[in-house]
């Protein structure tokens, strides 16, 4: 009886050294238990929104860097993003030792915690250059006129659409930026773009495509007469008459031509991406310093600068703006879109917007180029 109870004696007396123990290891074990829940759901919503803000503020600055490169006769290039694909990882981790003495033992009992964790972001991300015939024809194609005046009946301005994307209509000149020389709009075009705004506003204009067997897919363009105003009525006189178009048609087919259509068409001579582009790098305040030495095409004159219809600027300066739409930087200088102006940041959207349309993509196998992002 006496064994028995010193075996409980002392079975309570190593419970009483191991119990701090097992209340450490329990301590350790909850905290490291939480590294084995899910963190990939939480990082979708943060992931899409930054990913895709990160991806359209280098589009934009793509973009606006290769209008600038054309004013310097330099050789616009484009990367495309072709996939993002980002792995996460945590690990977390504890560790415990001790030691148990007798109780007659000099050193004593002795505890050593450990812990450690580890999180990792490394996404990969793919990148195509653009190259190749396809690409090439797709920046030198002029854009259909079916897909220019498609975003017209999507609600897009005509004066702005047609402004941007048109070197003339049936004939009648718009702005151009050809070889270095600049040519300013004739005032029949102009006046017939804001003709056009205003009876497009009336809903007095609009588009179909119409299939035809001989000829494929055709667009016609159509002008109502029945519940018009009267104002819009002889605003649209005015319009055939600016464009030389037949005065007793409503329905015109547009067709692609630098010349005047026959009496049932409306010829539009469309620019590609490469003169849209073109076109937009003539607003580019150039250096001064870069005029002198012949390094980018000329400015236009201030006369002709004065005389603008749009706000369509491209500034330029040493030193990088605080409060830009969007800044590239090339040849020792600073080159942005003012957040307030937004005509030129409406400008280079349609340019980014009818890039998609112009086909400049390729599916035949390109170089590739990964980066890990470490």
């Amino acid at each position: 009886m006496a064994d028995h109870d010193g075996g409980l004696v002392q079975a309570e007396r190593q419970w009483g050294q191991l119990r701090p123990f097992c209340l450490i290891t329990t301590l350790v074990a909850s905290l490291t238990l939480p590294g084995c829940t899910r963190i990939g759901p939480d990082t979708v919503t943060l992931d899409r929104f930054d990913y895709s803000s990160a991806i359209a503020d280098s589009w934009k600055q793509q973009t606006l860097l290769n209008i600038v490169k054309l004013r310097y006769m330099d050789m616009p290039v484009f990367v495309d993003v072709a996939s993002i694909v980002a792995g996460y990882s945590l690990e977390t981790g504890g560790s415990i030792g001790g030691q148990i003495s007798s109780a007659d033992a000099i050193q004593g009992n002795s505890v050593v915690l450990g812990a450690n964790g580890k999180y990792t972001d490394r996404p990969t991300i793919t990148y195509v250059p653009l190259t190749g015939e396809k690409f090439l024809i797709g920046l030198l194609t002029p854009i259909d006129p079916k897909n220019i005046f498609s975003m017209l009946q999507s609600g897009y301005a005509a004066d702005f659409i047609l402004g941007l994307t048109v070197e003339s209509l049936n004939g009648v000149r718009n702005r151009s930026a050809m070889a270095g020389a600049l040519r300013e709009a004739e005032p029949e075009f102009l006046r017939a773009l804001e003709l056009i705004r205003d009876i497009q506003a009336a809903g007095a204009v609009g588009m179909r495509v119409e299939e035809d067997k001989v000829k494929g897919r055709t667009a016609v363009l159509f002008m109502r007469r029945d519940d018009v105003a009267p104002e819009i009525l002889e605003k649209q006189k005015d319009v055939r008459r600016l464009l030389h178009l037949s005065e007793g048609r409503e329905r015109f087919v547009l067709k692609y031509s630098p010349a005047r259509g026959e009496e049932d068409e409306l010829a539009v001579n469309s620019r590609s991406m490469l003169q849209i582009m073109t076109a937009f790098s003539s607003y580019i305040d150039v250096p001064q310093e870069h005029l002198n030495d012949q390094s980018a095409v000329p400015t236009v004159e201030k006369g002709s600068v004065e005389n603008r219809v749009s706000r369509i600027f491209i500034r330029s300066g040493k030193e990088k703006p605080e409060h830009a739409y969007t800044t590239v930087h090339y040849r020792d200088h600073w080159f942005w879109i003012d957040d307030t102006n937004w005509q030129a940041k409406r400008a280079l959207a349609a340019i980014m917007f009818f890039f998609t349309l112009s086909e400049t993509g390729s599916n035949d196998k390109l170089p590739l180029i990964t980066i890990p992002a470490q």
